[in-house]
C-alpha cells in the first residue's frame, strides 16, 4: 500500500506542473538563500581570520602611545620584557615614511618598517629571495634592508636587486632580501615596503623610542598570564599610567571574531529561513486547494474500504516530494550562486556538510509540518459527505 501511495503522490505531483512548479519555487528560493548567505558569510570570515592568524596566533602586540614623561620604549624595556616567563622573544618596530631611489630612480612616500632578527624568525612566508635580517645586522646597526616586489619592480626590473644599493632618505643601504608578494586584503601589505634593522632605522627617522613590540608566546596557553606580566612590566616603565600603552592579545581577539562570525551566521541563516516557512505556507495551501478538488477520490477511497491513515500518508508523501524537490533544487541553486559571489569577491568557497544537512533537512521538515494539516484533513472526510459532491 506505501508504494502505491508513493506513486499516486509523485503522479499528482507532476499532473499539476505549474501548480507545483511554483509551490517548489519557495523552498528552492528559502534553501538557496541559507546555503548562498552561510556560505558567502563563511568564506569572508575564514578569510579575515586567516589574516589575524597570520599575525601570529601565539603574539601579543604592544602599541605605545607615550606619556609626557616617557615618549616610547627603549632598549632596556626591550629586554625587560624578553626576561618575563613563557617569551619566546621579542620583535621591535619602528615605522615611518621615506624617499628611496636606486640608479637615478626613485620612489617617495614609501613605508620604512625597522624589524628585528626575532621577526624573521618567527615570521613564515616572508622572504622570496636572500636572507633576513639577523642579530649581527641589529647589534651592529648594519645598513643593510630588504624589499617588497613592488619596490623590486619598479627600481630594478629584470635585475637581481641582492647586494645592490638602494637610498633611503639620502642613506645607502645594501639590498639583502626580497619580501614575497602580499595581498592587501588586511592593510597589511608588505610589496610597497623596505625593512631596515630597527637600530639603523631609529637613526635613519631620527626617533629615540619604540612604539610598537610583538610579543611572541612560548606557550601560547599561558596566553593571560603573560599579558598580564607585560601590563605589569609596562606600567612599572610608564609610572603606572595606563594610557600611555595598550596590550592586544591575538588569541582573544581570535576567539571574539569566530565568536562574532558565528552568530552572524546564525542570524542570517534565521533570516533566510524565513523564505523557507513562506515556502512551507505554499505547500500547505496547494495540498489545502488538491484536498478540495480531490473530494470525490478520497470519498470513493474510504468507500472502498482505505483507512485514513493510508489518505493522510498520501497527502503528506506529496508535501514531502514537494520540499525535498525544493530543497535539491534549491541545493544547486545556492551553491552555485555561493561559488560565484566567493570568486568574484576572492574569498575562499567551502560548502561545509552542516550547512547541506541544515539546508536539506529543514525543507523536508517544513514539508511534514505543513503538509499535517491537509493530510489530516483529508483523511478525516467522511466518505458520505464526500461522495455527495459527485
Amino acid at each position: 500500500m506505501f508504494k502505491e501511495n508513493l506513486k499516486m503522490s509523485w503522479t499528482n505531483v507532476i499532473h499539476h506542473k505549474m501548480r507545483s512548479a511554483l509551490t517548489i519555487l519557495g523552498i528552492v528560493i528559502g534553501v538557496g538563500s541559507i546555503i548562498a548567505l552561510i556560505t558567502i558569510v563563511k568564506g569572508a570570515t575564514s578569510e579575515m581570520t586567516g589574516e589575524f592568524a597570520s599575525f601570529g596566533a601565539d603574539k601579543i602586540t604592544v602599541s605605545v602611545m607615550g606619556t609626557p614623561l616617557k615618549q616610547g620604549l627603549l632598549d632596556s624595556d626591550i629586554q625587560r620584557l624578553s626576561e618575563i616567563e613563557n617569551i619566546a622573544g621579542v620583535s621591535p618596530t619602528v615605522s615611518g615614511v621615506a624617499s628611496v631611489a636606486a640608479d637615478g630612480i626613485e620612489k617617495k612616500d614609501i613605508t620604512v618598517q625597522g624589524k628585528s632578527d626575532v621577526y624573521f624568525s618567527k615570521t613564515e612566508d616572508l622572504l622570496d629571495t636572500g636572507r633576513g635580517i639577523n642579530l649581527l645586522d641589529i647589534e651592529s646597526e648594519n645598513k643593510v634592508g630588504l624589499i617588497g616586489s613592488a619596490i623590486a619592480k619598479d627600481l630594478f626590473f629584470g635585475e637581481d636587486p641582492i647586494g645592490q644599493k638602494l637610498v633611503i632618505g639620502g642613506v645607502s643601504f645594501t639590498i639583502i632580501g626580497t619580501l614575497q608578494e602580499s595581498n592587501s586584503f588586511s592593510g597589511s601589505s608588505t610589496n610597497d615596503a623596505v625593512i631596515v634593522p630597527y637600530t639603523a632605522s631609529m637613526k635613519l627617522l631620527g626617533t629615540g623610542y619604540i612604539k610598537n613590540v610583538d610579543v611572541y608566546m612560548a606557550d601560547a596557553e599561558e596566553s593571560q598570564k603573560i599579558t598580564s606580566d607585560i601590563e605589569a612590566a609596562l606600567n612599572e616603565a610608564f609610572n603606572y599610567n595606563e594610557e600611555g600603552f595598550s596590550v592586544m592579545n591575538m588569541q582573544d581577539m581570535l576567539a571574539s571574531i569566530n565568536q562574532m562570525t558565528t552568530m552572524l551566521s546564525l542570524m542570517l541563516g534565521g533570516i533566510a529561513s524565513i523564505s523557507l516557512i513562506v515556502g512551507g505556507i505554499g505547500i500547505m495551501n496547494m495540498m489545502l486547494v488538491s484536498v478540495t478538488e480531490r473530494t470525490t477520490e478520497i470519498g470513493l477511497r474510504k468507500a472502498l474500504g482505505a483507512e485514513p491513515r493510508r489518505i493522510q500518508q498520501q497527502f503528506l508523501l506529496e508535501a514531502v516530494f514537494l520540499s525535498s524537490i525544493g530543497g535539491i533544487l534549491g541545493l544547486l541553486s545556492g551553491t552555485l550562486l555561493s561559488f560565484t559571489v566567493c570568486s568574484l569577491i576572492g574569498v575562499s568557497f567551502s560548502l561545509s556538510f552542516s550547512t547541506v544537512l541544515l539546508a536539506l533537512g529543514f525543507s523536508t521538515v517544513i514539508g511534514i509540518v505543513f503538509g499535517i494539516a491537509p493530510a489530516r484533513k483529508a483523511s478525516k472526510l467522511h466518505p458520505i459527505d464526500a461522495l455527495r459532491s459527485v
